[in-house]
Formats: C-alpha cells, sequence, structure tokens
C-alpha cells in the first residue's frame, strides 16, 4: 500500500501546473491631447493597435507576465489624435512541470490568454471616462500568435543553417 501512496506522490510531483497568483495593474496611460475641439470632428476613427508580452523570472517557478496593450486612435480626415491608451497589465504565476516549448507556450499564450479580459476591460472603462465612443477590443488568438512565432523561428534557424552550409563549401 506504501508503493502506490509513493507512486501517486511522485505523479503528482511530475503533474503540470499553472496557477494564478497575482493580476495587477503594472502601469497606465490614458492621453487625449486634442480634447476639446476633438469632439467638434466628425467621428471616423482610425484605430491603431499594439501588443507585446514580457516575462521575468522572479522565483523558483513564480513567473511575472505583462501584457501590454497600446490603443492610438486618430481621426480619418484630420489626422488628430482623438486618444492615445498605453495598459501593463500583469500577473504573477506559479508554473512548473513543463518542458521548454510547452513553458514557452504557457508564458506567450495562456498567461496573456488569462491577462486580457483584465487589459481589455481597463482599456475600455478608460476610454469611457474620456467620454469617446465605447472601444470593445476584439479576442486575440494568442495560440495562434505562438504557432506563428514558432514558424518564424523555426525560419530564421533554417535561413542560418543554410547560410552556414554556403559559408563552409
Amino acid at each position: 500500500m506504501s508503493e502506490q501512496k509513493q507512486d501517486v506522490a511522485a505523479t503528482e510531483e511530475q503533474q503540470p501546473v499553472l496557477q494564478i497568483q497575482r493580476i495587477y495593474v503594472k502601469d497606465v496611460s490614458f492621453e487625449a491631447p486634442n480634447l476639446p475641439h476633438i469632439f467638434q470632428q466628425e467621428w471616423k476613427p482610425k484605430l491603431g493597435f499594439d501588443l507585446s508580452t514580457e516575462t521575468t523570472q522572479v522565483g523558483d517557478d513564480l513567473y511575472e507576465v505583462v501584457l501590454n496593450i497600446s490603443v492610438e486612435t486618430t481621426l480619418e480626415d484630420s489626422g488628430d489624435v482623438a486618444f492615445i491608451c498605453e495598459v501593463k497589465q500583469a500577473g504573477v504565476f506559479t508554473i512548473s512541470g513543463l518542458e521548454d516549448v510547452q513553458m514557452a507556450h504557457c508564458l506567450t499564450s495562456q498567461c496573456p490568454n488569462m491577462l486580457f479580459p483584465y487589459a481589455r476591460e481597463l482599456v475600455s472603462n478608460l476610454v469611457n471616462r474620456g467620454t469617446f465612443p465605447a472601444l470593445n477590443l476584439s479576442p486575440v488568438n494568442f495560440d495562434a500568435l505562438f504557432v506563428e512565432y514558432m514558424n518564424r523561428q523555426q525560419a530564421e534557424n533554417a535561413e542560418e543553417k543554410s547560410e552556414e552550409g554556403q559559408t563552409k563549401h
């Protein structure tokens, strides 16, 4: 019976772990440099959207993941900036029991996917407080972004190997 308990304990130790420890706003900025005259113009917005992530290991099996979102809205006709909203939504996660590619996927896809609803709500609230029309960011497929990143890495590695092979001949 004790062997079964040891087997169960060993299996539990090897199970992948992903736990949220804390989710918080690390930085936020909202600028509306052309108020109030921007409201005198016809509202034909042109939206610029940037998204990135940062990861820092803060302890054993403990990682901070920061989702950076930047939204800049200008008016099509005049080119005037209506608003700029920048949000750094962060979280601390306990992650263990994953191989390299699984860990990369977790840090660049799963964790940002958990942070995105918070960041999306924050952006929406800030835009609303600026009395601009509602802005609801579309969902982001972080898995597709991760696959795209991995494909780029493989292509770059293949290109480097090809160049090394050409210089050796």
